[in-house]
């Protein structure tokens, strides 16, 4: 089973920057490739950036040049960096692990959720 925490969500006016974080603990596992998710009201999650455990990173178009997905392998951290925030894109954004456990299962994990809201 992994945990994921996730932190830095907040307010912030059009424009601003804000990063977020997950950090990921649990019993003897190794992540796949870590990912931020995010859902508006009345709309369906979408894939904000994705990084892969080699460091390959994939950015929805919407954000590139404007969010940076990295990692921390030794604490199992993943961090997005997002400037120029937009009022659109105040959501709920998500955590997302891609990890496989001591007994070789692959599962997806999603944190709890962390409020990010541009005002304009």
């Amino acid at each position: 089973q992994v945990q994921l925490v996730e932190s830095g969500g907040g307010s912030v006016q059009a424009g601003g920057s804000l990063r977020l974080s997950c950090a990921a603990s649990g019993s003897r596992f190794r992540v796949n490739a870590m990912g931020w998710y995010r859902q508006a009201p009345g709309k369906q999650r979408e894939l904000v950036a994705k990084i892969t455990s080699g460091g390959t990173t994939t950015y929805a178009d919407s954000v590139k040049g404007r969010f940076t997905i990295s990692k921390d392998n030794a604490k199992n951290t993943m961090y997005l960096e997002m400037n120029s925030l937009k009022p659109e894109e105040t959501a709920v954004y998500y955590c997302n692990v891609d990890a496989t456990d001591r007994l070789l299962r692959r599962e997806a994990y999603w944190g709890q959720g962390t409020q990010v809201t541009v005002s304009s």
